[in-house]
C-alpha cells in the first residue's frame, strides 16, 4: 500500500541549530529507507521546512514504524501527516 507522507519541522520548539546538528544523520537514514524500497519518491517542501514523500508499507502502522527511525522523529523534532492512497480510477 502506498502513502503520502507530509512532514513539518517543529520549528516552534527547536532552533535551526538543533536541526542542523542532525541533518547529516537524517539524510543518511533517508537513503537507508530508500534502499529498503520504503521511500519511493521524496521532495523538500517549498512552503515550510519539511518534506513530502510517497512511501510503500503494508499498513499505516508499518509506515509510522519506518518513519520513526528517522533522527528528527526520534528527537520529536518533526510531525507527520500520513495519507493512505488508492489507485486512480481513471486509469483502471
Amino acid at each position: 500500500m502506498q502513502f503520502l507522507v507530509i512532514s513539518s519541522r517543529r520549528t516552534e520548539h527547536f532552533s535551526d541549530e538543533d536541526f542542523q546538528a542532525l541533518v547529516g544523520d537524517e539524510g543518511t537514514q533517508a537513503r537507508v529507507l530508500y534502499g529498503k524500497d520504503f521511500t519511493r519518491q521524496i521532495w523538500h517542501r517549498a512552503d515550510v521546512a519539511g518534506a513530502c514523500q510517497i512511501v510503500e508499507a503494508k499498513d499505516e502502522a508499518e509506515a509510522r514504524n519506518m518513519l520513526a527511525t528517522l533522527p528528527f522523529a526520534k528527537a520529536n523534532m518533526i510531525e507527520f501527516q500520513i495519507i493512505p492512497l488508492k489507485p486512480y480510477a481513471g486509469f483502471l
